[in-house]
């Protein structure tokens, strides 16, 4: 019987809570599964470092994206970068390493993520922005990602590609925009 399962269908009792109080075995079993937690300084460190290492690699793109007067920017990938290395850290010491577990995580991840690019992306008249911006934050999240499976190659090339293509395509978008008007804008 788990700890949260009543043991009896009796009222209870009222339990007198002063020092010398015998609380009945459900209450100690509640309290045992409340209060008691694997903590490890090592995980804790760990678990500090990948979050660490996520929200400075999605620096570099969140800076550009802030004096590019883009939002969102410098709060906004760093943040979505832990979130998705906390999501998936969590997973890790959740469901080990049991693959059905990790894909529906991903998958839950990648629509959340989604949803949030999903708001950057704008359409008014004949234009449509933002599109370059929600693709952004789903980069930020795969670096997120990226960063809790031990994959820091990945997450370090999806901050140069990310910040390559948003800084140095955006000038070849601007002239191709200008000479045809198709009506549709990444940012």
């Amino acid at each position: 019987m788990t700890p949260f399962e009543a043991q009896d269908t009796a009222p209870h009792e009222s339990i007198d809570h002063g020092p010398d109080a015998v609380q009945s075995p459900q209450v100690r079993d509640i309290t045992d599964a409340l209060f008691s937690f694997d903590f490890s300084w090592e995980v804790l460190v760990y678990n500090l470092v990948a979050l660490v290492v996520a929200f400075l690699l999605a620096l570099p793109v969140a800076w550009d994206r802030e004096q590019q007067r883009h939002s969102p920017g410098l709060r906004t990938f760093p943040l979505v970068a832990m979130a998705s290395c906390a999501y998936v850290l969590v997973a890790i010491s959740s469901f080990g390493g049991g693959p059905e577990a990790h894909s529906r995580m991903m998958q839950g991840l990648i629509a959340g993520i989604g949803f949030i690019g999903g708001g950057a992306i704008l359409k008014s008249d004949d234009r449509v922005t933002g599109t370059a911006t929600a693709a952004s934050i789903w980069a930020m999240g795969a670096l997120g990602a990226a960063v809790a499976y031990r994959r820091l190659e990945i997450a370090v090339l999806l901050t140069l590609v990310t910040f390559g293509t948003l800084r140095w395509l955006e000038p070849l978008k601007r002239r191709t925009n200008s000479n045809t008007d198709d009506g549709e804008s990444d940012d």
